[in-house]
């Protein structure tokens, strides 16, 4: 991997071409990010390169952060992470990483928290079938039938039942950046990205394209 970026997402819209065609696009807020940390084989055993992102007031961070962010030479971040680049070597501490490093037509892969959904049963959460509409029936969304014989005699994991739904970790591959704004740090991304408004999106070179 050779480029990644921090971003929040901004919202949706639409933009089109000069056919005419219509892109639904995600806008996302890329940045600027700035160098933390430059890792090493020989200091830390594996080269990668810690971004911070989004800055925060110095009362909501502790000593050992502020005695990290103060040694790179950066104000205090919201967001850290750290990205296994194959040219780790070539960054500096304090340097800024922008929406330019990425062009149009670039394939990538955006990570984020998708919205959390709260409790949901077997027919939204995993688009289980129904069961008869009429009155009598009485057996509408119901999870129907879950139990075993006396052999097993149990439930078996990764049964389809009604469960916490959303508010995980999920990757999106392969999607195309259709447009990027280098002044005002603005990519767009052709389709949806998991997450709500305002939530961090990490965006990565794609690793299948």
């Amino acid at each position: 991997m050779k480029k990644a970026i921090l971003t929040t997402k901004v919202g949706m819209t639409q933009i089109f071409n000069e056919d005419g065609v219509l892109t639904p696009v995600t806008v996302l807020q890329a940045g600027p990010c700035v160098v933390t940390q430059v890792k090493t084989e020989e200091n830390d055993g594996y080269s990668a390169v810690q971004v911070g992102f989004a800055d925060k007031k110095e009362k909501g961070i502790n000593k050992p952060q502020k005695g990290h962010f103060d040694k790179a030479g950066v104000a205090p971040k919201r967001f850290v992470r750290e990205f296994r680049f194959e040219n780790a070597e070539e960054y500096t501490v304090g340097q800024e990483i922008k929406a330019d490093i990425f062009a149009a037509g670039d394939k990538i892969d955006a990570t984020a928290t998708s919205k959390g959904k709260g409790y949901a049963g077997g027919i939204k959460r995993h688009g289980l079938k129904s069961g008869p509409s009429a009155h009598g029936s009485k057996y509408h969304r119901h999870a129907g039938s879950n139990g075993m014989a006396s052999d097993p005699s149990k439930v078996f994991k990764g049964k389809k039942m009604p469960g916490q739904m959303g508010a995980e970790r999920v990757t999106i591959q392969n999607l195309e950046i259709v447009k990027v704004d280098a002044d005002q740090n603005i990519i767009l991304v052709k389709g949806a990205v998991p997450g709500p408004k305002k939530s961090l999106v990490m965006l990565k070179e794609s690793v299948k394209a």
